[in-house]
């Protein structure tokens, strides 16, 4: 039998182990292996392959694929954000740095204007460090990049100048989960907190939403990954996360993220110990008119089926926000 007293005994030891954790970014900047993970995440923008879409154009030159970001980031937003999971926002909030764009463009997606349009102001290296250092003297708990996976080799490039700007909060990498192994490997002592969405489990709502057959095997590729860089998340004496990772799972009408299948990936082949959001607030938005199946919210038994389904894999750190009563769909 699973011994509960030991299960909590070593919660309380990842926690103790977490109050006394510094950013992993800041041996990487003494060590010089920021340096040359900057290097080389710049040297593969003149043909970007950052992500599985593999677009080879060079972004150095100012040329964009899918994510339609050239050389320069653009920032839609940031500031102290009070919505994310506990861990994340604590007393002072998460300090969400919005990122345009986006490599992955769900027909869904809550932030259209952002994901899809591209809404937003072009910012140089020495802005975004200076961004990071202004929220942590809001005294937000960490940084939160939002969208960052086709601006990896441009979010390395501020560090350093956030780093001796007295940066020393942890960076938490927050994707849609479309991300590739190699560039993932790029992080690697750098990221502290990574908090990937799965959305779906099958190819085919991939296809038709996200025009990414491949996202399953791409998320839980990448999923292994992050889970082997910092492993199930770590709280300190206060609650707040240090390290490690936080999953995020949409629910969506009639069952089409594949829910039962997502979570027996994440309690069988990461930890029963996996930190899991089970995200109740799809409802129709963005660009899904040719949808008729995503034009209704969920139903609170769409939800309960979903936690359910969460606590029969074995799953047992499930975000308890309180969830607000939905109303039936007719």
């Amino acid at each position: 039998m699973h011994d509960k007293h030991n299960e909590a005994d070593g919660l309380f030891s990842k926690a103790w182990q977490a109050s006394t954790m510094e950013p992993s970014y800041l041996s990487s900047h003494k060590n010089g292996t920021l340096a040359l993970r900057i290097e080389q995440a710049l040297h593969g923008l003149q043909s970007c392959e950052l992500c599985p879409r593999r677009c080879c154009v060079d972004r150095t030159a100012g040329q964009s694929g899918i994510c339609k970001t050239g050389r320069n980031t653009i920032v839609a937003s940031f500031a102290p954000h009070f919505g994310e999971e506990a861990p994340l926002t604590g007393r002072y909030g998460s300090g969400t740095i919005f990122f345009s764009n986006c490599n992955l463009n769900c027909v869904f997606c809550q932030n259209f204007d952002i994901s899809h349009k591209g809404e937003g102001k072009e910012v140089t290296p020495s802005q975004l460090a200076g961004m990071m250092l202004e929220l942590q003297k809001k005294r937000v708990h960490n940084i939160n990049l939002v969208s960052p996976t086709h601006v990896v080799p441009q979010i390395l490039e501020a560090l350093p100048e956030a780093i001796d700007g007295g940066l020393n909060i942890p960076l938490v990498y927050n994707t849609g989960g479309y991300d590739s192994v190699e560039t993932l490997k790029l992080l690697d002592g750098i990221v502290d907190i990574y908090m990937p969405d799965i959305k779906f489990t099958s190819d085919i709502p991939a296809l038709f939403y996200c025009t990414a057959p491949d996202y399953p095997q791409v998320a839980q590729d990448a999923l292994r990954e992050m889970h082997r860089q910092v492993g199930v998340l770590q709280l300190n004496s206060h609650g707040h996360a240090m390290r490690g990772m936080l999953v995020r799972h949409l629910v969506m009408p009639d069952g089409l993220a594949g829910t039962q299948k997502a979570m027996h990936f994440l309690a069988d082949e990461l930890s029963a110990d996996t930190y899991v959001n089970i995200m109740d607030q799809y409802h129709p938005c963005g660009d899904i008119k040719q949808f008729k199946e995503l034009q209704r919210p969920v139903t609170p038994e769409e939800i309960e089926e979903a936690l359910s389904a969460a606590r029969a894999a074995g799953l047992s750190r499930i975000d308890n926000r309180e969830r607000p009563i939905l109303m039936h769909w007719r």
